[in-house]
């Protein structure tokens, strides 16, 4: 699933290319407050998951195709294919749905949001959980730490960097989104495996 994942983000970013804004104003996700302005697109509800398939740039995709292969191919080892495909547009859901949240309340500017930075932030989650003593080393700083570390101290940046407006251009209230969306239903798997008994 991973692989496909990949390969889909790549093919619809070639068509991007190849489009100029078209599949934007159609498929990226536009917050009801701007439709209801007539400002740029139209909020529907498949823009729920498709914004996710779009990407700004190259490096954009690049880096959330990177983070998707490295966390997600392991946490499809242990999860299983439906269980990870579950997982991860639950994640872009969430994210979706936190982003137009606080672009309506003001925490986040109302505009257009695209990339798998929400279903990423969920697949990190999911990897810290499963795998919270693993070692990860982040591009910067170039410091191995553990796996839960990793998760902790990245939500914590995204959240400070959200609630002061620094790099107000990106989606971190999204990321957070997704971190939870992924967060709720780990917990209820978790919580609903069976247990052995102490008999």
């Amino acid at each position: 699933m991973i692989q496909l994942l990949i390969l889909a983000n790549v093919l619809v970013f070639v068509g991007e290319v190849f489009s100029a804004d078209a599949l934007l104003s159609v498929f990226a996700l536009w917050p009801p407050t701007l439709s209801a302005n007539n400002s740029g697109g139209v909020f529907v509800p498949w823009q729920l998951m498709t914004y996710a398939f779009l990407h700004a740039n190259a490096a954009h995709l690049v880096f959330n195709m990177l983070g998707l292969y490295v966390f997600g191919r392991e946490v499809e080892g242990v999860l299983g294919t439906r269980r990870l495909s579950f997982l991860y547009f639950s994640s872009i859901v969430s994210a979706a749905l936190a982003q137009i949240v606080c672009a309506a309340v003001g925490l986040q500017p109302a505009g257009p949001v695209i990339g798998a930075s929400g279903g990423l932030f969920g697949l990190l989650l999911a990897y810290a959980v499963l795998f919270p003593n693993r070692r990860v080393v982040p591009l910067f700083p170039p410091i191995p730490m553990p796996a839960w570390l990793f998760a902790t101290v990245y939500g914590g940046v995204e959240f400070v960097f959200g609630v002061s407006g620094i790099e107000s251009g990106v989606a971190h209230f999204a990321h957070l989104g997704g971190m939870a969306g992924s967060g709720l239903l780990l917990w209820a798997w978790l919580r609903a495996a069976p247990r052995e008994s102490s008999s």
